[in-house]
């Protein structure tokens, strides 16, 4: 098995508004640029591997915490919400009403107007995972909340229907171990990436 380390983007004006940004090519805020230089990565994960999603706000994130640029795999892209980009739930809900709460209990085949479901995300996402497990290269990948989200769902069976079996950090690593076949099953969730000044908690993290 082959560990995979998730790690979402820092917050963007969108994040911070709560606006969906989908394949909106949004850059870090100043929040989120300061905060993501704050972080310190775990030194379990020296010689990882590093890749990004292409959008800017993913490849920025990466550089920080890699120190360099990385390379990008356009699989790693969000989930693309369509006419509803730049949108907020909120809004979404108050004005589809029934048409929005049947959509959203479809879980895994939850689809936005003119966009893709979670379950097409894993599609995209499931040969990257494959050629991961297959070159045994543990690897870091820097992405978006819609594929980490696909990604926990298909390890755990969830179908996305009702709460998640366990909540997940955004500002926290998850890592995954995955196998030749990109079947993924869960290492550890919610490692913290502490400010570089606090010790970093690592007792949910294997020695590797």
């Amino acid at each position: 098995m082959t560990a995979l380390a998730l790690i979402r983007h820092g917050s963007t004006v969108f994040t911070e508004t709560r606006r969906i940004q989908g394949l909106r090519d949004v850059p870090l805020s100043g929040t989120g640029c300061a905060k993501v230089q704050s972080y310190d990565v775990p030194s379990e994960l020296t010689g990882f591997a590093w890749i990004s999603s292409p959008l800017s706000r993913a490849r920025e994130t990466a550089r920080i915490l890699c120190g360099k640029p990385v390379p990008t795999d356009s699989r790693l892209i969000e989930m693309d919400w369509g006419a509803w980009e730049g949108r907020t739930l909120k809004n979404l809900r108050a004005d589809l009403g029934k048409a929005m709460r049947e959509n959203e209990d479809k879980g895994l085949d939850f689809c936005p107007d003119g966009g893709e479901s979670p379950r097409q995300v894993l599609r995209r996402v499931q040969p990257l995972l494959a050629e991961i497990g297959a070159a045994r290269r543990d690897t870091v990948a820097v992405t978006h909340q819609g594929v980490i989200r696909a990604i926990f769902a298909a390890a755990l069976d969830w179908d996305m229907v009702g709460p998640p079996p366990h909540k997940l950090d955004w500002a926290c690593i998850h890592v995954f171990d995955v196998d030749d076949r990109g079947v993924s099953r869960i290492s550890a969730l919610n490692i913290p990436m502490a400010p570089a000044e606090k010790p970093v908690p690592t007792e949910n993290w294997r020695t590797r």
